[in-house]
């Protein structure tokens, strides 16, 4: 299966001047003198998926959000995913850069394109299609061979949650994805499907997107039972800090009165790549602390 999704990964068709094309995540022809040797990305899952894989040195370029592995850390930035620096990128000379439809804008890849660099678009909103994504990496960075072993390893760490969990009942639960204004998970996000692995129920799966503006009177009717707060603080920075003192005077929600209340790193969860088996052992032992003593 990991074989033939790196095949589709990398389609390639030779054209007369020997361009190697490749069709992106989003089904996006992408042309190549040949294939890429330099690469930037503004994907913290793509550059944590590519040292996974051991193909960390054809990155030559990343966001400043790609933080993990601490390796990482030591490779050129280009700036932010929103608004990264076009001149810092192009310095890199790189023959690809690697976005998101999530968290990069449109103009970006406009802007590139017309300076002539390819840009490759990746989308996950599921556990298969980060599956497709790492296969994508392994063959972008020439690690396809390293594929299947990191995927198997994945796949037995969430398997092994899911046994864990399969016979409890499942509680509802609250995810906070950003405190003011409050953003919650919808049907459409990853991590709906995050928590439902983790054995809990989101009292917010029936939102038709995948990120939708929510209220806390509307949380509250719902009586969430365990309450997970991301926190998006780093260093000295409090943006977007997990404020959990407000949610704490919130008494009559059952996840306040049996202290289920908690605070994650949202690096953990919010990325959909080799750490996906982490984050989801974390937010099982959350809403199941019984299942993993």
């Amino acid at each position: 299966m990991i074989r033939a999704l790196a095949a589709v990964a990398l389609l390639a068709l030779a054209s007369p001047a020997h361009a190697l094309v490749l069709r992106d995540m989003l089904g996006r022809e992408v042309t190549l003198a040949g294939p890429p040797t330099r690469i930037v990305s503004l994907v913290p899952s793509v550059t944590e998926s590519a040292f996974a894989l051991g193909g960390e040195a054809r990155i030559v370029g990343v966001s400043d959000f790609c933080d993990w592995p601490p390796a990482a850390r030591a490779k050129p930035r280009v700036g932010g995913m929103v608004n990264p620096s076009l001149e810092t990128l192009v310095a890199l000379k790189p023959d690809l850069v690697v976005g998101t439809d999530e968290g990069n804008r449109e103009e970006t890849f406009v802007q590139l394109q017309r300076l002539g660099i390819p840009v490759y678009i990746v989308h996950a909103h599921r556990i298969s299609e980060m599956y497709d994504l790492i296969a994508r990496v392994g063959a972008l960075t020439g690690r396809r061979d390293a594929v299947g072993p990191l995927v198997a390893g994945i796949q037995r760490r969430i398997d092994a949650v899911r046994a864990a969990v399969k016979a409890r009942p499942a509680p509802r639960v609250l995810y906070v994805l950003w405190p003011d204004p409050l953003l919650v998970p919808g049907r459409d996000s990853h991590l709906t499907e995050m928590i439902e692995l983790a054995g809990g129920r989101s009292i917010t799966a029936g939102e038709p997107v995948s990120y939708v503006r929510f209220s806390i009177e509307a949380a509250v009717a719902r009586a969430p039972e365990v309450i997970v707060l991301a926190d998006h603080s780093t260093g000295a920075s409090t943006a977007g800090r997990a404020a959990p003192e407000k949610w704490q005077a919130l008494t009559s929600v059952p996840a306040i009165r049996a202290g289920r209340l908690y605070s994650v790193d949202l690096s953990v969860l919010h990325r959909y790549g080799p750490r996906v088996p982490e984050g989801l052992e974390l937010l099982a032992r959350m809403i199941h602390p019984e299942a993993f003593k």
